[in-house]
């Protein structure tokens, strides 16, 4: 008779929880797994998917406008928001549906309710105990609220996706991704954006040239940025709400979406009554293989504050299956993790950035270009592309590129893979371009810009 009722039970299933729960059944194990909300967590239901659906959906405004460049002539055109929510909303379940059979299909026991953990191997769902040999928590993050006067009348990157209507005058407050994010969203869906950020320039962690060129954009596009700005007070009035700033301004508008950062999901769950250490921000602490200061409770995905990506949860949850079922101790790989920010013009990313090869080289040879995309040489629209390579002077490899302008996140996905692979300057170089693509740029950046 098993000694637990099941070998592996996970609380969340997210992008992570659902791969790592399948994969462990393919490997035998019994596994359930609980999810209080949707299937497929933030990335499905308020992350990536729905979120690049309307990417898509905002970019349509200036894609009319170029179209007459080429000779089309395009008629009165409006934008619906109730449509595309609703649209959204139809594909995001149909993707909880291929959660359910994924998981389902593989046999793993669905728990549709909250669970917490009573001990080490044993948790409560539903008002249900139930035991098992290993306990995986990957509930994720959640967004992070200001605590200011008024703050309960704004609203999370949660809400945004089920507003009712599009709110015409927005602001932004925050400086990641999320945040610029929307900014580029609800401006090309004719919302009216201000976004504010506490710090002298967004998207720290980036490279700089990125973070410049791509404030520069938008700017252009007439969204209104403030640095060294935040939010002090929220009021709500009969015209709306009006947020004064910390320099005393006020600022008039319908919406007001704090996007300041998220916080692992660990509140509540037990954990430290089983013995978990929890590090900053209540994240879970693990070791190289997923496992916490518990033997038997382990942790992937944002709910440890390593990397937040939802390819990284998924990637952690493969290698904590195999390790625990497989007979095959893997460690997650976080060297070299390529991302891409859906900002307008978006961002793509691997490697280190600038500052961090110096820090880690010392000596450093970079290589940047900035030009007009072929298509705007008709359309007569100013935006600009940014490529840049950071290379290791003494190997000559390709320690970090970095790219803004359209399509940069399919882009460094394939260049990801050379980086990956090591490839020196002199291999980019070697390698003949397609021509005529912007990707092409990156294979025939010949002289440095700055050598130190």
């Amino acid at each position: 008779m098993a000694r637990y009722d099941y070998d592996l039970f996970t609380i969340g299933a997210g992008s992570g929880g659902v791969r790592a729960s399948r994969m462990s059944a393919s490997y035998g194990a019994r596994v359930a797994v609980a999810e209080e909300r949707r299937l497929g967590g933030t990335c499905v239901n308020v992350g990536c998917i729905p979120k690049k659906l309307m990417v898509y959906a905002s970019h349509y405004a200036e894609d009319f406008e170029d179209a007459a460049a080429y000779g089309w002539t395009v008629g009165p055109c409006s934008f619906d928001w109730g449509t595309l929510i609703a649209n959204k909303d139809r594909e995001i379940a149909r993707l909880n549906g291929i959660y359910r059979n994924i998981l389902e299909s593989n046999g793993v026991q669905i728990f549709e309710d909250r669970a917490t953990i009573v001990d080490p191997h044993t948790v409560e769902v539903g008002g249900r105990r139930i035991t098992a040999e290993h306990i995986l928590v990957a509930t994720g993050g959640w967004p992070r609220m200001p605590e200011h006067s008024g703050s309960e009348h704004a609203i999370s990157s949660n809400e945004i996706f089920a507003l009712e209507r599009r709110p015409k005058r927005i602001l932004i407050v925050g400086g990641g991704y999320i945040a610029v994010e929307f900014a580029g969203i609800l401006h090309g869906m004719g919302s009216k954006v201000t976004q504010v950020y506490r710090g002298p320039l967004f998207l720290r962690g980036f490279d700089d040239d990125c973070r410049t060129t791509l404030a520069e954009e938008m700017r252009k596009k007439e969204i209104d940025l403030r640095f060294d700005s935040t939010v002090a007070s929220i009021e709500k009035t009969a015209g709306g709400l009006v947020a004064t700033l910390d320099d005393g301004s006020a600022l008039e508008v319908d919406q007001i979406l704090c996007a300041i950062g998220r916080v692992p999901l660990t509140k509540g769950l037990g954990l430290e009554k089983a013995g978990v250490k929890l590090g900053k921000g209540g994240a879970i602490e693990v070791d190289e293989f997923g496992a916490s200061s518990v033997p038997s409770i382990h942790a992937i995905g944002d709910v440890t504050d390593r990397i937040s990506l939802t390819p990284v949860a998924i990637h952690e949850g493969m290698c904590l299956a195999a390790t625990l079922f497989d007979g095959r101790p893997t460690s997650p790989d976080h060297e070299d993790v390529a991302s891409a920010v859906f900002s307008q013009p978006s961002i793509g990313s691997v490697g280190l950035t600038e500052e961090q090869a110096r820090e880690r080289y010392g000596d450093v040879e970079v290589y940047r270009s900035k030009f007009r995309a072929l298509k705007h040489t008709l359309t007569g629209r100013g935006e600009q592309t940014m490529m840049k390579l950071v290379v290791d002077s003494a190997s000559d490899r390709v320690v970090g590129v970095h790219m803004v302008g359209p399509d940069a996140g399919e882009i460094i996905q394939g260049i990801a893979i050379a980086v990956k692979c090591k490839a020196t300057k002199a291999q980019f170089d070697a390698t003949i371009g397609i021509h005529p693509t912007a990707a092409e740029e990156f294979v025939t950046m010949r002289e440095p810009v700055s050598a130190e």
